[in-house]
């Protein structure tokens, strides 16, 4: 038990597309066709749902918080809640209490866009399976997915052009205000004023500034990939006159 949540972990790395990643992957994908069953039952029942959903990410990243204070690694320049995913914990769990369509809107687009990339190729390093950080890390990303997932499938939300755009907007103006929140406590929340020291997947990318500018565009071909299907919807119900813009 003492090796469930060791920082310095000897029950193996983590193996990309081993066994057990492509196992828990199953496990959330088929979790997003278990919450089709909720889509006709009462809101009674479906506000337990949220509620359940919104506390196990919560407590998920409280218990994250913990860990790492523990293990001496908890520092400003690094756990504060501004990477993307971290912060669409947070919001993720205030959609699903306050059924709120503004936030539903970035945790959509953001939250599935990003979480998906972690999920296929998380940065683990030796906390294979089953350590705290493997069950930590697939929680926290997974949820986020089935969060968003739940909210257009059961409780009928669907972005819209109006919130591809908004979107765009202000994850632009977010990562501005956090490169100059970067310059000034020595951080790289967003990896957006350098390229991360361990190697990544930036480093087949051109060096900074450029490196953003594909960052960019790499976001904007997911956004545009997860909206194709409302774009397809609308095309065939343009006729009837029942797309609905929110």
């Amino acid at each position: 038990m003492s090796q469930f949540f060791a920082k310095d972990y000897l029950g193996g790395e983590f193996e990309f597309l081993g066994v057990n990643h492509i196992f828990t992957l199953t496990i959330i994908i088929l979790i997003n066709f278990i919450i089709l069953r909720y889509k006709r039952t009462p809101e009674d029942i479906r506000s337990k749902v949220r509620w359940f959903l919104a506390i196990l990410l919560w407590t998920n990243e409280i218990g994250f918080h913990i860990w790492k204070i523990n293990i001496g690694e908890w520092h400003i320049q690094t756990m504060l809640p501004l990477h993307v995913c971290s912060l669409l914990v947070w919001l993720s769990g205030l959609m699903l209490v306050t059924k709120s369509f503004k936030i539903y809107e970035f945790v959509y687009f953001i939250g599935i866009g990003g979480a998906i990339q972690v999920l296929v190729t998380p940065d683990l390093g030796i906390y294979g399976f089953p350590h705290y950080r493997y069950f930590q890390t697939f929680i926290s990303h997974g949820f986020i997915i089935i969060s968003a997932i739940y909210m257009t499938t059961v409780e009928a939300f669907r972005p819209t052009w109006s919130s591809f755009f908004r979107v765009v907007l202000w994850l632009n103006v977010y990562m501005l205000a956090i490169f100059f929140l970067n310059n000034t406590i020595g951080s790289n929340y967003l990896m957006v004023n350098h390229k991360p020291s361990l190697p990544s997947l930036l480093d087949l990318l051109p060096d900074w500034p450029w490196y953003i500018l594909w960052m960019e565009l790499i976001g904007l071909v997911t956004f545009l990939l997860l909206y194709s299907p409302f774009i397809i919807k609308d095309l065939r119900s343009k006729k009837t006159g029942t797309i609905d813009e929110i």
